[in-house]
């Protein structure tokens, strides 16, 4: 590598150490269900959400409206009510728990009632 005299190198920022993030295992989870969900026409968008306290993953029936259901990580209640929470459209919890499979089972429901009909 070859450098200019004035030139100045600069570290690429490295990921907070005090950030929240999904698992690998976590988000695939969470992505297998939003690509069936986008199949069956329910979800059309997502964003995720990293920061010190949570990582957020939410989906969206249109990109310019609320989340139609958001889930959160959030490592400070893991041993109280839970370490995964489902939260609905207008910001009710829908489901809380330890294990991602069974906070997202209400999900699972709602895939499929939207296949059957």
């Amino acid at each position: 590598m070859v450098s200019s005299p004035g030139a100045k190198i600069v570290a690429f920022p490295a990921a907070r150490a005090n950030q929240i993030g999904f698992q690998r295992d976590e988000l695939q989870r969470i992505l297998d269900l939003y690509g069936r969900m986008v199949a069956a026409g329910e979800w059309r968008d997502y964003a995720m959400d990293f920061t010190k306290d949570a990582a957020i993953f939410a989906a969206f029936r249109r990109a310019a409206e609320r989340p139609q259901a958001r889930v959160e990580k959030r490592p400070s209640l893991r041993n109280r009510q839970g370490l995964w929470t489902l939260f609905g459209e207008h910001g009710q919890v829908l489901k809380r728990g330890h294990d991602l499979a069974g906070v997202l089972a209400p999900m699972e429901r709602r895939l499929l009632k939207a296949v059957d009909d």
